[in-house]
């Protein structure tokens, strides 16, 4: 659910397919900047109904899906 829904708006953020993105994809590859993370991550707390507070360095979606998940237990 969290890997579709970061999915989702990346693909919205960058146009593109969201098949193309994975959890493998890192943000650099996608076009993310820091600017753009910020404000996904905003987009992602709206979406998720929950505060993210980014307290470590994420590379890949995979790495955001599961810093989220773990905040959520």
């Amino acid at each position: 659910m969290i890997f579709d829904a970061i999915r989702e708006l990346i693909a919205d953020r960058v146009e593109c397919d969201p098949e193309d993105v994975t959890m493998e994809s890192t943000f650099k590859d996608l076009g993310i900047d820091s600017l753009d993370t910020v404000e996904l991550l905003m987009d992602l707390e709206d979406k998720i109904d929950m505060e993210i507070e980014l307290d470590q360095e994420v590379k890949t979606v995979g790495d955001l899906v599961k810093f989220i998940e773990s905040k959520q237990q």
